[in-house]
């Protein structure tokens, strides 16, 4: 930014960093990658074109980014001249090569490279050498971390790969490749999901999410492809679910349904997927819909796994709904149907829970205990760790309605440890919101740390949807510890500590959580929302 800044003094004097430019400024040092060339093009531009204008124009930044210094050596004097003159240097296999992978989005495997790259001039013993020359020349960057060496390509040099592989027709093969191998992904990721590699497979997912879209965009813009999106987008069903991704979700969910309209399999999967994603934000307009459509389709087509599915969420939207009976009913059926099926997995597990909290929330406590203590023992058997941060709060909960509650707020806890390792911002903020309840009750019952804790949970809330989906059951307890911190708080101290909760980021509230501080330390401070808060980056037209 600093270097920006200089240069664009030089042609605007009087040019300096402030309030007003400095989002701009780093968003143009963001997408041209901090390369000094480019930054100092850019500053050029400035004759021209405010900040702003010049940050839209760079989506054909080639073409934006020309001139430079009449001293400067010809070669320098545009930015797509400049990186002609390394693609000069490169062998006619590490051009193919750099075009092929200008089709992929942020990070990427060696193996995601040579399914993807391979082929027509590429031979795929030669592909591990070309990336290692091309690390060599600085066209890819290599990225440690935990596991398997990645790569990426900064934008700049990946949009100039692009352009050739565009002028050379390839395009289409190759991003239907692309999009093909993180179909591949996706799906074995929800096969692993169910198991003990679940934290593996989140992160996994996680670092593939940029290639996801990219795979799911081309999926919705080529014609043709549009039940591979439904496939892709119902898929990711756990990322959207268990990493927090509500919105996102739905977003490629609605706009692959609006394009496939026909009945097939993959859009009854994606219609129960919306429907359970709609009916956790508590939007029970858009999910009843969508499930009893599911549900009719599943009943023509004589597809019985649809119909358990379809049934099982409609017990969800009950549920939330304020209907523990009829959910139970739709557990129960959704459940007999999964046994007839031979159908065991996280979702199983979940419907386990539900049917468990919906007795909870009838007063029947044995049976609500009982069909914990199984879910319990079918995650232990498996090593299912997502379900069981689930399972965990259902346990706090009815602890709390039996008295224990020292048990009641070491569950809730866990319960919270675990969802935060998968970053699932529902099951985060449920252990919350009890643990908020858990604090205004016992003999060391804090009522000021009961309402940031409070604070924190809407916070988290507004990420998710409706907060406690508009349901009375879920929002009862919440009254109930507001009531009590009113009670035993001055009114300015009641909502100092509910400020000082919603000014905390997702990790600080949870740490706050988990190890609730004696006093407040000189550090509390309001932090600026992040994208992990939002369950990722919002995309135009999502709901969050």
């Amino acid at each position: 930014m600093l270097l920006f800044a200089d240069r664009a003094a030089a042609v605007r004097p009087g040019f300096r960093l402030e309030a007003g430019n400095r989002a701009g400024v780093a968003l143009l040092c963001r997408r041209l990658d901090g390369i000094p060339l480019a930054l100092e093009l850019a500053a050029g531009r400035l004759r021209a074109l405010s900040v702003e204008q010049l940050a839209a124009r760079l989506d054909d930044r080639f073409r934006v980014l020309t001139g430079g210094a009449r001293t400067a050596p010809p070669r320098h004097r545009t930015l797509r001249t400049a990186i002609g003159w390394s693609h000069e240097l490169c062998t006619m296999q590490e051009r193919l090569l750099w075009a092929r992978l200008s089709v992929f989005a942020a990070g990427f495997d060696l193996d995601a490279v040579e399914y993807v790259c391979a082929g027509r001039g590429l031979e795929p013993d030669d592909v591990l050498g070309l990336v290692d020359s091309l690390v060599d020349k600085s066209v890819l960057e290599r990225l440690d971390g935990d596991g398997a060496v990645r790569f990426r390509m900064l934008d700049t040099l990946r949009e100039y790969g692009a352009h050739w592989l565009r002028a050379g027709g390839d395009g289409p093969r190759l991003r239907r490749r692309h999009r093909d191998w993180y179909l591949g992904v996706a799906t074995w990721g929800e096969v692993e999901w169910f198991g003990p590699r679940q934290a593996e497979t989140a992160d996994r997912t996680r670092l593939a999410h940029p290639n996801l879209r990219a795979a799911l965009e081309f999926s919705l813009a080529e014609p043709g492809e549009e039940q591979l999106a439904l496939v892709l987008a119902g898929t990711l069903w756990y990322f959207w679910v268990g990493t927090g991704h509500l919105g996102e979700g739905r977003h490629w969910l609605d706009r692959a349904l609006a394009l496939a309209p026909e009945p097939t399999d993959a859009r009854a999967k994606a219609l129960w997927v919306t429907g359970y994603l709609a009916t956790l934000q508590g939007d029970l307009d858009r999910a009843r819909p969508a499930l009893e459509e599911c549900r009719r389709q599943a009943q023509d087509t004589g597809d019985d796994r649809a119909l358990a599915y379809a049934v099982h969420r409609q017990g969800c939207a009950a549920l939330i709904g304020d209907d523990p009976a009829r959910a139970a009913e739709l557990f129960e059926e959704a459940l007999w149907h999964y046994d007839t099926l031979g159908e065991l997995n996280s979702n199983v597990l979940m419907a386990r829970f539900e049917l468990a909290l919906a007795r909870l929330f009838q007063g029947d406590e044995e049976g609500g205990r009982a069909g914990i203590e199984r879910l319990r023992e079918t995650c232990e058997e498996h090593g299912e760790q997502w379900a069981y941060g689930y399972c965990l709060y259902a346990m706090a909960f009815a602890r709390r309605q039996a008295g224990d509650l020292r048990t009641a707020r070491t569950l809730a806890r866990e319960s919270m440890r675990l969802n935060h390792l998968f970053r699932d911002l529902l099951g985060i903020v449920l252990a919350m919101d009890l643990l908020a309840l858990l604090a205004t009750e016992g003999a060391d019952a804090d009522l000021r740390e009961a309402r940031v804790l409070q604070g924190a949970a809407h916070r988290l809330w507004r990420a998710v949807g409706t907060p406690f989906f508009g349901s009375r059951s879920f929002n009862g307890p919440h009254l109930e510890c507001e009531r009590r911190a009113r009670a035993g708080l001055g009114g300015e101290e009641h909502a100092a500590a509910f400020r000082l909760g919603s000014r905390l980021g997702l990790d600080a509230a949870v740490r706050r959580a988990l190890d609730p501080p004696a006093a407040d330390g000189p550090g509390e401070r309001e932090t600026p929302p992040r994208s992990e808060d939002r369950g990722g980056v919002p995309l135009a037209g999502q709901r969050e």
